[in-house]
Parts: structure tokens; C-alpha cells; sequence
């Protein structure tokens, strides 16, 4: 006995041993890790003083004596707070992810590379007029000052075992050109077509399985001025050339989708003061995304004589992004707009038949580092119409895949955009610096202190002939080229319309007759409707309505699905009883509802309907599926049931599934929102520490957007960031985003917003009382 109480004295002696070297350890690194956030640093390159300033939520606000200095010191609290955050995504943008995380990264590597990102945004960088690389200058300086005071690093360079090179101009630039990626990936809706037809689909069944825009959904501009003539007959679409074998195409289409894409994704709406309890327009913003830890935003207030603004920023990029100043407020949504066509060449001996000639490819060498594995070179084919990505994937001879796309041209001042609605006082200033802006193309919402509300959708959206939709790739031959690019004078926009309010959420921007098409690829109109429905139902709406709209989880999506209900025909009584509550039930997916639930469960069943078909596990598509499912179709014919029956079945399916994952549990249970670390995701020892979760209402379609994967049901798209601006009212402003403010792991802020956000909740728009001061000193 006595040998016992020795032995468990000794055990809790080396249990409290052990606490203790784990707290010295957490200790040490967060000592080592975390930036100095008050107190003086002397970075030469400023002409006076920079505070840097941080409220008790770690909200930034940048004071400096002029613009050069303010952007300076915006990229000093950048990096100080998102400092991994920022080199992770330059190395996404350069291709160089394989260089410190292994062969693994090589695949999207290759891609990017092939994409030739990083070298159109050292291009764009040499084409800016002089105004706009002082301003990427400044920011550029203003990391590389903040690299050469050796401040500690966060954990991951640790863990992987680097430092960070010296910034330059070309990983500014980069990330806005990822982000035109992120909302410009038509190319996926086009191999996705393209995919479909080399498994013998024909067009006609394509066009069933992705359905055009309802005709009964809203649309952002509803009048066609009388200024714009009515758009040409189109003849027969233009030939798809069909590939020879699909594999190539599924692996090429499952390389793109590694990367993100948000075509679907944001909503933002405004009201006149007609429409408001203030007297004032109101703004609403809340932009989805992919989740991620950290957060893709971070809030700061940027305060300089000539540029005041505060609202959103992308770290690595200077500007506000979403946000308001002293006289307007904006907001941003994907206006989707397809800016990117796939082109299959005619190869012959030497290069590829374009008008009636043969053309040499350009060949670009491209070297990728691997770590702890030999350098890979790469040759980049290109075009005149931009690279052959089908190289990527070892394309059969005779099916290369060229892509043009409008980022990857030499010229770009997107950013001129940014930086001038920050300082914009009056539509004709914003308009004016929207115009700039190339892709991608966005929808803009406007309202200032005067009591003018508006809408504008810039960017260079080419032009394509008659009978070339850019649904789907087309010869390379010259043939199909686009013919020049919408003029400023058609673009989609509004000033002050009658109905006193605007909506944006991805939904169709024009009506019908407009004389351009901007895409053929819009949101479904789901989340439009119920906004719509949600400003009409009071005469008069209050910063707090707003807010109620934004955690709006009614899915009309969800009701549609109504009918199909009342035609099923349960088997058991457990369906029978589900039937029963679904056809009462309002819709509402709380995270509390066991109703959305089961119905989210049954909805991916049904989605399973043309899996052999399509080559795909589930088909998201459900205008497509209630049509299915209540006037027939082939999908089931060639399962050998009904349509009706197939619904019935895939209820029965669905609760097995949830008996099977533990039962029915409340909807934000099965549904978290996940955060995931992105690299250190990949180390399952690693992940708990990095990730984050939270319990999560909505779907695709609910205003407060929950978009999830059908095999996990777990969220990883959603509102990334909200914003509710009552001009004229500062106090009345409020604003959100996820996780927290800081990038570090070992911050206090790391995940401190997580549950203000989960529940609809905000923080007053701006800076509160400092609790940290950092002056930066020339």
C-alpha cells in the first residue's frame, strides 16, 4: 500500500510537472509569437508619425499625416496581425505552396503556375499609372519595415520551418487578381458543360439539368432604358466541340474546384430615406465566402486627411474594401459576370490552326522548388487567346483547353476603383471611380448623407457573338473570338429608383431585352425574393430590422419543395410522421430546428437523382429536381421507379442516414460552421489547435447563407462579413465578421468574434477606445 501512494504521489507530482512545462511552453510562444502592439517601433520611409491603434476587440484604427504614410501603416498592422495569413496567400498567387509544405502542393501549384496569376500581377504592377504604385509602394514598404524590426513570427513559420522573404509589388497585386478568380469562375460552369457532353449528354439535357434564371425571380435593374436597343436574334448556339473521353475533364474540373469559388455568394440591399426610420438611407452588406481561419477580412478605420474610411480590408491589400466614409456608404456583391471563355484549339504540326494559319505556341518555363524533393519545370503553352490548362492534366492530343480570361491582361486598375470609392463624396465620384475597375465585375450598392441611393455593376465583360453564349468551350479557330467589350453605357445600374430601394444577391442584374447578357449563370433568386419580401412587409425599416433580415433563415428553397411533399407516399411510420411535421413546418432552418434537419437530409437524397448521369454523387440544382420530381424524368426511368416513388424512397433514406450518424439532432449540430486553417487542417495532430466550429442555421439559399457539403453536411460558405450603415447615424452602424481580428492562434483575438457572429450579433461600426497605441517613428 505504501509502495501504491508513493507511486501515485510521484504520478500527480509528474502531472503537475507536466501542466507546468505546457504552460511555460504556451507561455513562451505566445511571448514569441505575438507582435508588440504598443510602444514605438522607428521604421524609416514615413515623413511624420503613424499611431496604430486597437480597441478592447482588436479593431485597427491607422492615424497618419497623409496617404503615403496611412497605407504604410496599414500594411505595418496587416502584418502584425495576419502576418501568415498574408504569406500564405502570395504563395497561393506565385504557385509557390509546394516550395514549404512538400510534393503535395504540387498539383495546385502546377495549376497556378500554368494560370500565370503572379506574372499578370507583376505586369499590372509596371502598367499602373504613377498615382497607384505609390500607393502599392507604400504598402510594400510598409510590410518590409515591419519584416526588418525581426518581430516575433507567428506559429506556423515555426512549424514549417521558414521566414518570410521581403515583399514586393507583385504580392499586392496577386491577391486581387485570386480574388477575380474566386468570383470569375465561369471556366467551371463551362467544363462543367463540357464535362457533361463527353459523357453523351446532349445539350438539350444539359440545359434541363442546369436550368436558366426563373422567370418569376426579381432582377436588380428592373426597366431597360430606352437609350439601349434591344439585343440581335441570337442563331444556333455556337459547336461544342466534344472531348475524346472525359477523364482528363473530370480531373482538370476537380484541380479548379481545390481552389475557392463564390460565384453564388453575398447579399446587399439599400433604402431610401422613404424607406427608413433615420430619414436617411440605410445599407446592408454581408458578402459570403469561404470560411476560413483566420478571417479572409479585417476591420480598420483608416484616417488621413485626404482619405477617411472605414469599414472592411483585405490583409495584403491597401484601401478599404467594404465600408463607408463621412458622405457614402457601399456595398459589394458577385455580379458573376462571365469574363472567361474556354477555346479547344486545332492543333496541328508545330502549333494550332487560328485564321487560317498556323501559330507557334509561346512556351514560358516555369520552375517549381519542392521541398525535400527535386525542382520541377514546367512549360506553360501560351495562345493569343492565354494559357493551355489542359496541359496541366496530360490532355489527349487534339482536346487542348486555352483560357482567356480578362485578369490575365497586361493592364489592370482594379485597385484605382477601391482606393477612389474610399474617398468618393457623391455618385458622380463614385461612378466615376467604379469605371476603373476590371474584374472582377461586382455588384455595387450606393447610398450617401443627401438621401440617394444607387447601384452600379463596372467591369470589362466581353462581348461574344451571336450564337456564342459562353456556356460551354468553342473552337479556337478565330471564329468565335470576343468582338469587343460592354460599353460603360449598358452596364447595369440604378440612381434613385421609384420602388426606393435596391437588391443584390447575385441574382439576374438586367431584364429581359437588355442588349447584352451578362452570364447565363445567376443564383437561383431565392435569397433575392425573400430580401424583397422582407423590405415590403414594413413600410419603414430600423438598423435593427436589418439586422433581422441578415440572420433571415427562412429557405424558400425549402418551401418550394412543398408540393413534392404532399405527392409522397411514406412506407413506414416514422416517414409518415416526418411528412406530417415537414408540410407544417414554416421553412425556418434554425440551428435549433429538427426540421431542417430532416428535410436538409431528405434534400440531399433527392439530390442523388441523376447521379449516373451526371458522374457526380449529388446535383445541387433544385429547380431542376422539383421539376423532376413532379412532372417525371428520365433520372428515374432509368432507376426503374417513379418519380413520386424515388421521393418517397429517398425519405426513408434520409432517416436512416440521421439514425446512423446518431439520430435526429438540431439542425446547427449536423450543421456547424467549420473554420478550417487551410495548412495546418492537414495535420491532424495540429487541427483541434488551428480550427474552429460553431453551430450554424440556413443553407445555399437562406439569407443568413449556410452552404454545406452534402457527404458531412458541414458548413464552409458563408457570410464572411456584415455590415449595416444608417447614414447620417454613426452609432446606429454595426458590423461583424468571424473568427476574430488576429491571425495568431495564441491571441486573445484569435476567435473572440466567433460567437457575436454565430448569433446575428455586432459591434458598433468603428474604432472603440483604444487599449493599445503603436506609433511608428520615421
Amino acid at each position: 500500500m505504501r509502495i501504491l501512494t508513493i507511486l501515485g504521489r510521484l504520478a500527480a507530482g509528474l502531472v503537475v510537472l507536466a501542466l507546468l512545462l505546457l504552460l511555460g511552453g504556451y507561455y513562451y510562444l505566445k511571448n514569441t509569437t505575438l507582435p508588440q502592439t504598443s510602444g514605438r517601433f522607428v521604421t524609416p520611409g514615413l515623413s511624420a508619425p503613424v499611431e496604430i491603434l486597437r480597441d478592447k476587440n482588436g479593431v485597427v484604427r491607422v492615424k497618419a499625416a497623409n496617404e503615403h504614410d496611412l497605407f504604410f501603416g496599414q500594411a505595418v498592422a496587416h502584418a502584425q496581425d495576419r502576418l501568415w495569413q498574408m504569406e500564405f496567400q502570395r504563395r497561393i498567387g506565385a504557385g509557390r505552396l509546394a516550395e514549404v509544405l512538400g510534393e503535395a502542393a504540387l498539383p495546385t501549384d502546377k495549376f497556378l503556375r500554368t494560370l500565370g496569376v503572379y506574372r499578370a500581377a507583376a505586369e499590372a504592377y509596371q502598367n499602373l499609372p504613377d498615382d497607384l504604385k505609390a500607393i502599392v509602394d507604400a504598402y510594400v514598404d510598409g510590410v518590409n519595415a515591419y519584416l526588418a524590426t525581426n518581430p516575433p513570427l507567428p506559429l506556423e513559420f515555426k512549424l514549417l520551418g521558414f521566414t518570410p522573404e521581403p515583399w514586393t509589388p507583385a504580392d499586392v497585386l496577386v491577391w486581387q487578381k485570386m480574388m477575380s478568380y474566386d468570383l470569375s469562375g465561369n471556366y467551371e460552369e463551362e467544363l462543367l458543360r463540357y464535362r457533361l457532353l463527353a459523357r453523351g449528354l446532349s445539350k438539350a439535357r444539359v440545359e434541363a439539368l442546369i436550368p436558366g434564371y426563373p422567370e418569376d425571380a426579381p432582377t436588380i435593374v428592373r426597366r431597360v432604358p430606352e437609350r439601349l436597343r434591344p439585343p440581335p436574334a441570337a442563331p444556333e448556339e455556337a459547336p461544342a466541340p466534344a472531348p475524346q473521353g472525359g477523364a482528363w475533364v473530370d480531373e482538370l474540373l476537380g484541380l479548379a474546384r481545390t481552389l475557392p469559388s463564390s460565384l453564388e455568394a453575398s447579399n446587399n440591399w439599400v433604402v431610401g430615406p422613404q424607406r427608413s426610420t433615420t430619414g436617411k438611407p440605410m445599407l446592408a452588406n454581408d458578402p459570403h465566402l469561404g470560411l476560413s481561419a483566420p478571417s479572409i477580412w479585417m476591420l480598420m478605420e483608416l484616417d488621413a486627411p485626404t482619405y477617411r474610411a472605414t469599414g472592411a480590408t483585405f490583409p495584403g491589400l491597401p484601401t478599404v474594401v467594404i465600408g463607408r466614409n463621412d458622405r457614402i456608404a457601399w456595398g459589394v456583391t458577385n455580379h458573376a459576370a462571365d469574363v472567361q471563355d474556354l477555346y479547344v484549339l486545332d492543333e496541328a504540326e508545330g502549333g494550332y490552326r487560328y485564321r487560317g494559319e498556323v501559330r507557334p505556341y509561346r512556351i514560358r518555363r516555369e520552375t517549381i522548388a519542392v521541398k525535400d524533393a527535386d525542382p520541377v519545370v514546367l512549360g506553360v503553352r501560351e495562345t493569343v487567346y492565354g494559357p493551355v490548362i489542359s496541359d496541366v492534366v496530360n490532355a489527349p492530343e487534339g482536346q487542348a483547353l486555352a483560357l482567356a480570361w480578362v485578369s490575365l491582361e497586361p493592364s489592370d486598375e482594379t485597385m484605382a476603383a477601391f482606393y477612389g470609392i474610399g474617398k468618393a463624396e457623391d455618385w458622380e465620384a463614385f461612378t466615376a471611380a467604379l469605371l476603373r475597375l476590371k474584374a472582377p465585375s461586382q455588384n455595387f450598392v450606393y447610398a450617401d448623407v443627401d438621401g440617394n441611393i444607387g447601384y452600379l455593376a463596372p467591369g470589362k465583360i466581353p462581348v461574344r457573338k451571336p450564337g456564342h453564349s459562353g456556356k460551354y468551350p468553342v473552337p479556337g479557330t478565330g471564329e468565335w473570338d470576343w468582338v469587343g467589350f460592354v460599353p460603360e453605357g449598358a452596364l447595369p445600374r440604378a440612381y434613385n429608383p421609384p420602388e426606393g430601394y435596391i437588391v443584390t444577391a447575385n441574382n439576374r442584374s438586367t431584364p429581359e431585352g437588355w442588349p447584352y447578357a451578362f452570364t447565363y449563370d445567376w443564383a437561383a433568386g431565392f435569397r433575392a425574393t425573400r430580401i424583397e419580401e422582407l423590405i415590403r412587409a414594413k413600410p419603414r425599416l430600423s438598423p435593427e430590422d436589418f439586422a433581422r433580415i441578415q440572420g433571415d433563415e427562412v429557405s424558400l428553397m425549402a418551401r418550394s419543395f412543398r408540393p413534392v411533399l404532399e405527392r409522397l407516399q411514406p412506407r413506414s411510420e416514422l416517414a409518415a410522421e416526418w411528412r406530417k411535421k415537414l408540410l407544417a413546418w414554416d421553412g425556418n432552418e434554425t440551428a435549433s430546428s429538427t426540421e431542417a434537419t430532416v428535410f436538409q437530409a431528405w434534400y440531399a437524397e433527392l439530390a442523388r437523382l441523376p447521379e449516373a448521369e451526371v458522374g457526380e454523387p449529388y446535383w445541387n440544382e433544385p429547380r431542376y429536381l422539383r421539376r423532376a420530381l413532379l412532372e417525371g424524368d428520365r433520372a428515374c426511368a432509368d432507376r426503374g421507379v417513379s418519380c413520386r416513388e424515388f421521393a418517397s424512397e429517398a425519405l426513408e433514406r434520409a432517416l436512416a442516414r440521421l439514425d446512423a450518424l446518431g439520430g435526429i439532432v438540431p439542425w446547427g449540430q449536423l450543421h456547424p460552421a467549420v473554420f478550417d486553417h487551410g495548412v495546418m487542417t492537414h495535420q491532424p495532430q495540429l487541427r483541434r489547435f488551428f480550427d474552429r466550429q460553431i453551430a450554424h442555421g440556413g443553407d445555399r439559399f437562406t439569407v443568413n447563407m449556410g452552404a454545406y457539403d452534402f457527404a458531412t453536411f458541414r458548413m464552409n460558405h458563408g457570410p464572411s462579413y456584415r455590415q449595416i450603415v444608417a447614414l447620417g447615424e454613426p452609432d446606429r452602424s454595426y458590423w461583424i465578421h468571424p473568427m476574430g481580428q488576429s491571425g495568431n492562434v495564441l491571441s486573445r483575438h484569435y476567435a473572440d468574434l466567433l460567437p457575436l457572429w454565430a448569433n446575428v450579433e455586432y459591434l458598433p461600426m468603428g474604432a472603440g477606445e483604444p487599449v493599445n497605441r503603436l506609433v511608428l517613428e520615421p
